[in-house]
């Protein structure tokens, strides 16, 4: 029996993520996220079968071949029907998560909703991930709630669904113009449109980094966690797309491990 490490293929952090463990014996291969919950199985004359998906999930992805059955897939009837289930954002136990949080409240259009408690889960946040690129929804995000709206629990994303390549959209596209903001996570990207609008937010740092250049956007602001993995992935960031002869500026707060969500409290206060 042999086992690795490797980086997830759904909820990739960057090429030094490990979260994914890799375990290989005479029954074949699995392959199970610890983050995520991502899980594959590959039988020993590699012919993947279909991932199991623990958590939100459910719907298998479209059978396109033994190769592809253990690739992550985009947008699912599965995250139709949850998005679908969301409500507005405004008056939500969200926005007063949000609200405490000192973030700017996004427009009504944003890629970011309420869904509220059931039997089975808690109040959620969830914010709808799309191609940087295509603008075609790929993945979900959730943040669970406090009853009172003023703190959260769980974060995680849909099992089994991309993220690479994809960002939230909180402002929508047709508000970007020359210029364009983008931090990592949901709260330091609103908390951040304190100073700059419009904003996206990356998910995680592994996708800021490899946030695509964009046709049209002259100009990019990278408000930067200021940790070791914020900061390689902002500079990285900065370093292709002023390749592409683009204007961009990278924010930092001053104190080590704090990000913009940090930087507004103090503002506020």
């Amino acid at each position: 029996m042999s086992s690795h490490r490797a980086p997830c293929p759904v909820c990739d952090r960057g090429p030094r993520d490990t979260a994914l463990s890799v375990t290989t014996d005479e029954r074949g291969t699995v392959s199970h996220c610890h983050r995520c919950g991502y899980t594959c199985f590959e039988p020993p004359e590699h012919r993947p079968a279909a991932p199991v998906r623990p958590g939100a999930g459910g719907q298998r992805p479209p059978q396109s071949g033994p190769v592809e059955r253990c690739r992550p897939q985009d947008w699912s009837l599965t995250a139709e029907r949850i998005w679908q289930s969301t409500l507005p954002l405004s008056g939500s136990l969200a926005a007063v998560y949000l609200e405490h949080r000192h973030c700017v409240l996004p427009p009504a259009d944003a890629d970011v909703r309420f869904l509220p408690a059931d039997a089975k889960y808690p109040p959620t946040m969830v914010a709808r991930i799309t191609d940087a690129r295509t603008a075609a929804p790929i993945s979900l995000h959730f943040t669970t709630l406090a009853a009172d709206g003023r703190s959260r629990g769980d974060r995680r994303l849909l099992a089994g669904h991309r993220k690479q390549h994809g960002v939230i959209r909180l402002w929508p596209d047709e508000t970007v113009a020359r210029g364009l903001a983008i931090a990592e996570g949901i709260e330091s990207a609103l908390c951040a449109a304190r100073l700059f609008r419009p904003m996206w937010a990356c998910v995680d740092a592994g996708n800021l980094e490899a946030f695509t250049v964009l046709a049209g956007i002259e100009a990019l602001t990278i408000f930067a966690d200021h940790d070791d993995a914020g900061l390689g992935a902002a500079r990285e960031c900065a370093r292709r797309w002023r390749a592409a002869g683009r204007e961009v500026r990278i924010r930092t707060p001053r104190t080590a491990g704090h990000d913009a969500a940090d930087l507004a409290r103090k503002v506020a206060a």
